[in-house]
């Protein structure tokens, strides 16, 4: 939680209420469901919940927009987020069962009306009903692309044009040279907004839709 209130000094107390209960949240439903490593449970602010925050810090979501958490897993980044900017809407899809229950009962006991799971693949949605897709770890920028587009809609109501949004490790230049030719991409490195060391080969990436 101190990362937290560090970077990101202005939460009113009842956001940092709600960040607060994350951890025994998680931790109770881990017993029942493992959504996150055992080992990195300790880990929970450090490694999923500033990890997914750091898309707060090349985007703040506007009231009435609509985003897409493809492959949420157990709610990263989609539910911090959420927490974060409570007047947009939120949708978590994943194709595993039992980590959409965790993500639906830790939405439901923090009473975040933003935010609906759903057992579904991307390829399964229809309709351009999104502003942005969001995602964390879930496939190479390639696959991940062709998935999202279809559902991102042309209504713009951010400075940054509506697209995809994913937290990224590696070497993410090279994913995107497997994008179609003249496709808009950018790179923000996280360990220009965090200096903890578990950030520094870690990036956010958008690619225009």
């Amino acid at each position: 939680m101190d990362a937290i209130k560090t970077y990101f000094p202005d939460l009113p107390a009842d956001q940092l209420a709600l960040f607060e209960q994350l951890d025994p949240l998680y931790r109770e439903w881990n017993q029942k469901i493992n959504v996150i490593s055992r080992k990195d449970i300790d880990n929970l602010y450090l490694h999923h919940v500033l990890h997914s925050l750091a898309i707060a810090k090349v985007i703040k979501f506007m009231p009435g927009a609509r985003v897409l958490d493809l492959g949420t897993g157990g709610g990263f980044p989609g539910i911090p987020l959420a927490i974060l900017f409570p007047e947009t809407e939120f949708v978590l899809i994943d194709g595993i069962r039992k980590k959409i229950t965790v993500v639906n009962e830790v939405a439901t006991a923090l009473g975040l009306k933003n935010v609906q799971g759903f057992q579904q693949r991307a390829e399964e949605r229809k309709g351009r009903s999104f502003d942005f897709v969001i995602t964390r770890a879930v496939a190479l920028m390639e696959k991940i692309v062709p998935w999202s587009m279809p559902l991102i809609h042309d209504k713009q109501l951010h400075a940054l044009p509506n697209g995809i949004i994913a937290l990224k490790g590696g070497n993410v230049k090279e994913e995107l040279k497997a994008l179609p030719r003249g496709t808009y991409s950018e790179i923000y490195p996280i360990k220009k907004m965090f200096s903890e060391e578990f950030f520094i080969e870690k990036s956010v990436v958008y690619v225009q839709y």
